[in-house]
C-alpha cells in the first residue's frame, strides 16, 4: 500500500481540486462520446475531455511534487506536451481514415462532401 504524501493543507486542497476537476472534465468527454450519434461527432468530445482532463491531473502532480520537494518539479510538462500534440493528431488521422472509408464505399451524407449541390 502506498502511503499518502504529507502535504500542507493548502497544497492538499489545490491538488484535490485539480484532480477532481480533471476527472470531471474527462467524465464529461466520455459522456459526450456516448451521447453523440455518428463517428464524426464522437471523436471530438473525448479528445477535448482527455486533453484538458489530463492537463488538470498533471497540474495536480506538478503542485504535489513541487511542494513535497520544495522546488519546482516540471517533469510532467513533457507528458503534457506529448498528450497535447498526439491527441489532436490521432483525432485527425481517425477522422480522415473514416472519411476515406465512407467515400470509397459510397456512403451518403459524408461530412464535407457537398456532392452535386452546386451543379444546378
Amino acid at each position: 500500500m502506498i502511503q499518502a504524501p504529507d502535504l500542507p493543507l493548502w497544497a492538499a486542497i489545490i491538488v484535490g481540486l485539480f484532480v477532481v476537476l480533471g476527472a470531471v472534465i474527462t467524465l464529461v468527454g466520455a459522456i459526450g462520446l456516448i451521447r453523440m450519434e455518428t463517428f464524426y461527432e464522437r471523436v471530438h468530445p473525448p479528445t477535448l475531455g482527455m486533453t484538458l482532463g489530463t492537463g488538470f491531473v498533471l497540474l495536480a502532480s506538478i503542485t504535489c511534487f513541487s511542494v513535497m520537494q520544495s522546488r519546482p518539479v516540471l517533469h510532467e510538462v513533457l507528458i503534457a506536451v506529448f498528450v497535447t500534440i498526439t491527441t489532436p493528431i490521432t483525432l485527425m488521422l481517425l477522422a480522415r481514415a473514416a472519411l476515406y472509408r465512407d467515400r470509397s464505399e459510397g456512403v451518403q451524407d459524408v461530412p464535407g462532401d457537398f456532392g452535386d449541390e452546386g451543379d444546378d
